[in-house]
């Protein structure tokens, strides 16, 4: 399989770093918002199942079918938005699940009418290279901002991502990754107990439809996913290159929330940071080969949704001061 002859130890280790920091940084957010609507143990273990399914096949498909890169995640400000209205307006995981399809029905309408890509069209490469600079600069800069809190570990990532830097520039973010968790490891900062063995268990919630529900979460999460997800995440695409067929791709995201939105998939849409992680050379130096970091993310996250409490218990184990500054370097 072509697959398997164009990837490499450079490509996976984007995919996983990707996977990293788009779950730890964000997942408890996911949690929240899933709380917010009264989501039991095993509820939200289903979110996890649902998101991990439809971010993974809706990288993993397409990037193969492309052969580009292509990165779906879940809202992280549409988590946001919905552990904050969850909370504030009392609604019910039925309800909560009636908007998160009616938002899928709206972002799949803006795929197949094609509206938001000409919109996207209409904005000049010069712009949308400073948004991509916006999303990316608070990060690079937040890996610096660790050494606060752990000032070791992440001196020990530095100097190994400028010592891989010089001699083995491919595997500067893989050498720099494998430093920090033998360090955190070796100074007991991995927390193991959070891994717990079980396979996830998806769990149907029949959608309920309100008026209220359609107001206060249904149209914030539309509005909040497209600006905050969507633009930034079309802007990555473009300032990398990749002319990638837009629309269809929101209609697929789309799609696949209104599919799995009963089992807790609230939002999915382009990613911007992990894209920009698996979009740039770091991931591999032949621009045509970089689809296989995608499709290695997109498969590490359907082992996220079908090995649920496992997987998130081994990402959730590592230091968040490692998390931010992988992240940083990797987006250097």
């Amino acid at each position: 399989m072509q697959f398997f002859k164009d990837l490499s130890l450079s490509a996976f280790t984007a995919g996983f770093v990707a996977v990293l920091v788009g779950f730890t940084s964000s997942v408890a957010i996911v949690f929240q918002a899933a709380q917010a609507f009264g989501a039991t143990p095993e509820q939200i273990t289903s979110w996890m199942w649902a998101l991990g399914l439809g971010m993974g096949l809706c990288s993993l498909i397409p990037s193969l079918i492309l052969r580009q890169p292509v990165m779906v995640a879940w809202s992280t400000p549409g988590a946001a938005v919905l552990a904050t209205a969850g909370l504030a307006g009392g609604f019910s995981m039925g309800e909560a699940v009636g908007a998160f399809m009616v938002c899928a029905l709206l972002i799949t309408l803006a795929g197949v009418t094609g509206w938001f890509e000409r919109v996207m069209n209409r904005i000049p490469m010069e712009l949308a290279s400073a948004l991509l600079a916006g999303v990316l600069a608070r990060f690079g800069m937040q890996a610096f901002a660790a050494v606060q809190t752990a000032l070791p570990l992440v001196l020990v990532m530095l100097a190994s991502y400028l010592f891989a830097r010089r001699l083995l520039p491919r595997y500067a973010v893989v050498l720099t990754l494998v430093a920090g968790v033998a360090w955190a490891a070796g100074n007991g900062q991995m927390r193991w107990s959070a891994v717990h063995w079980a396979l996830a268990t998806p769990v149907f919630t029949t959608p309920q439809f309100s008026l209220q529900a359609l107001m206060s979460l249904a149209l914030p999460l539309f509005i909040v996913t497209m600006a905050s997800q969507n633009l930034p995440g079309v802007a990555v695409m473009r300032a990398t290159g990749y002319q990638l067929p837009v629309s269809r791709l929101i209609t697929l995201t789309g799609l696949a929330t209104l599919v799995l939105a009963p089992f807790g998939a609230f939002a999915l849409n382009f990613s911007a940071i992990t894209a920009a992680i698996c979009m740039g050379p770091e991931a591999h130096p032949d621009r045509a080969r970089r689809y296989t970091a995608a499709a290695s993310c997109g498969l590490l996250y359907i082992a996220v949704g079908i090995f649920g409490t496992v997987v998130t218990g081994l990402l959730t184990a590592f230091p968040q001061e490692l998390v931010v500054a992988i992240a940083g370097l990797a987006l250097l």
